[in-house]
């Protein structure tokens, strides 16, 4: 069971514990297009119809470098949070590694995140010409300004531009690689000259998915999708693209990007004026090896006859702080939730930024800071769970009446709700009082979930015995604290409670699944969880005094039966 079903079926089960008992107690009751996707079939239909259109690529079928004898080195450019390395035979970034991101996965531990495949490139550059030839820079070598062994961008220094330039049979093309020092973004610009005068389009390949950085590398690989944004982003996961199939995602595009669970690599076309991407195709790769998915992916953008193209691209962690300031849809480039994303999304993205500055400004470790995060909500919603647990009461104190009310017209329904709706009005009852403090906490719940399956600020994050907020508790001590501290909530909850088997099986089942369910969470998750409930015992043994003085009150209600 996945995560995110682990997610459903608590959540589910929560409701259940939640509003049963008011019930009960009271008164005893194939791939195919999808979202500007298509098959292979849709993919070739498109091609013939329309062999000369930029975003339909019908030369865009991702194909590996032939292999040459031409030699090869690699140019550095190292700033203050990235080292990319670039290949002088076609000008592809064949290295680029976060020095400020330490990897997890067993054979890279404790060295800098590398976001490029073993053996893999990114920004691989092919034009499709309109005689319907595919011509590949990747055996074209180019030659570096300045000259190897590289250039160094330092904070405060501004700009600077890697320059290559190839000449071949009168045809020559030039790259500039412009870098910004603190950012993980940088500018392409190319022109391709003695080609074609009618223009051609502009085929660049991104890599098939990321490396992974994680200690649980098939985790990170369930993450690894295709992500475009025309109106709105849209991601389409790898493993929904199978084997030797072209997905086709039509067009005009800002930006296509590949995404892994906690980093980003993404083309963009954010510049006013410019060609946006006319379309994107990835192909289905190779299952069998130790990847649970791959796609290659590629995108186009039409070049004018004048041979100039133009583009930025981002390599750097799927981090909304960094990704939120360059606009255009960026911070959204991990879209999630499924059906509640209109909601799930934005309360996650106001979580996470409460957290993260709770973290800065009190300057406290982020353990501490869900603990506080947790005792907060709870003081927000004291009033309202005050005026839930008193509705609760009252319902109790009208119960008796309610169930002889039920006998006396059982068989006169009109009648029966006619009478219960004069008891609730009389005694200032809402059967359904209790219900918006339970529920309220539920989107902060749900966006908990996702901050923690998707935020890199809490990745590899350490608190007490933790080793990672991010990840479950290795001793499962976390959970089993939260699956307590639901016990006792619980059992504090049903003090002079009349007895109900239904809440007697609920007390002792709903916190041992709970616990089981919620092994394998993110502990960050699992402490938040445990803080609310400790803290709101307090509040729970004060109601159910109440509940037990009042309780010849409520008798006293009892009809008696003559």
């Amino acid at each position: 069971m996945s995560d995110r079903q682990r997610l459903i079926v608590a959540v589910l089960l929560i409701l259940v514990v939640w509003f049963v008992p008011m019930l009960i107690w009271p008164a005893k009751r194939p791939v195919g297009r999808v979202g500007g996707r298509a098959d292979s079939t849709a993919v070739r239909d498109t091609a013939q119809r329309a062999p000369a259109r930029p975003s339909a690529p019908t030369a865009a079928t991702p194909s590996r470098p032939a292999a040459t004898a031409a030699p090869e080195d690699t140019v550095w450019v190292t700033g203050p949070r990235q080292r990319l390395g670039f290949s002088t035979r076609g000008g592809r970034l064949v290295s680029a590694e976060l020095t400020q991101y330490q990897s997890f996965a067993p054979g890279d531990s404790a060295q800098s995140v590398q976001l490029v495949p073993p053996g893999g490139s990114f920004l691989r550059h092919r034009l499709a010409l309109p005689r319907g030839d595919t011509l590949s820079l990747d055996d074209w070598v180019f030659t570096p300004t300045p000259a190897a062994p590289g250039l160094v961008v330092y904070a405060g220094q501004g700009p600077k531009t890697l320059h290559l330039e190839a000449d071949r049979g009168g045809s020559r093309v030039t790259l500039d690689y412009r870098f910004f020092p603190d950012e993980y973004r940088f500018e392409v610009g190319g022109t391709v000259t003695g080609l074609s005068s009618t223009g051609a389009v502009l085929l660049l390949d991104l890599s098939d998915g990321l490396r992974s950085a994680e200690k649980d590398s098939l985790d990170d690989y369930r993450h690894y999708a295709v992500v475009t944004k025309a109106s709105k982003a849209e991601r389409t996961d790898f493993s929904k693209i199978k084997p030797g199939v072209r997905a086709l995602f039509d067009g005009p595009f800002e930006w296509v990007g590949v995404k892994s669970k906690y980093f980003f690599t993404a083309v963009l076309a954010l510049q006013e004026g410019q060609p946006a991407f006319g379309g994107a195709i990835a192909v289905g790769g190779d299952r069998t090896g130790k990847m649970a998915s791959r796609a290659a992916v590629t995108v186009t953008m039409p070049v004018p006859p004048a041979g100039g193209f133009r583009y930025q691209v981002y390599a750097g962690p799927l981090d909304y702080r960094q990704l939120s300031p360059m606009g255009h849809g960026l911070d959204d480039a991990n879209p999630y939730g499924g059906i509640f994303r209109p909601i799930i999304q934005p309360v996650s993205v106001f979580v996470t930024n409460i957290l993260l500055w709770m973290h800065e400004r009190l300057h406290l470790a982020y353990g501490w800071v869900l603990i506080l995060f947790g005792v907060i909500i709870r003081l927000l919603l004291w009033p309202l769970n005050q005026r839930a647990m008193e509705s609760g009461i009252r319902m109790q104190a009208v119960a008796p009446l309610l169930k002889e009310t039920q006998d006396r017209y059982k068989n006169d329904p009109e009648r029966l709700q006619r009478e219960m709706l004069r008891i609730y009005k009389e005694h200032k009852v809402n059967p359904f009082g209790g219900c918006l403090p339970m529920v309220l906490p539920m989107p902060v719940l749900f966006a908990l979930f996702f901050v923690f399956a998707n935020t890199i600020a809490f990745r590899g994050v350490p608190f007490l015995w933790l080793p990672d907020l991010s990840r479950p508790d290795p001793y499962y001590i976390i959970p089993i604290l939260m699956g307590l501290s639901m016990f006792g909530l619980s059992k504090v909850g049903q003090m002079g409670v009349p007895p109900n088997p239904q809440a007697k099986m609920m007390l002792y089942f709903m916190p041992v699944f709970m616990t089981m369910l919620f092994l394998k969470f993110a502990s960050g998750l699992n402490l938040y969880y445990a803080a609310q409930n400790l803290f709101s015992i307090p509040q729970q043994y004060m109601i159910a005094k109440r509940r037990m003085r009042e309780a010849p009150a409520r008798t006293a209600m009892t009809p008696t039966k003559t």
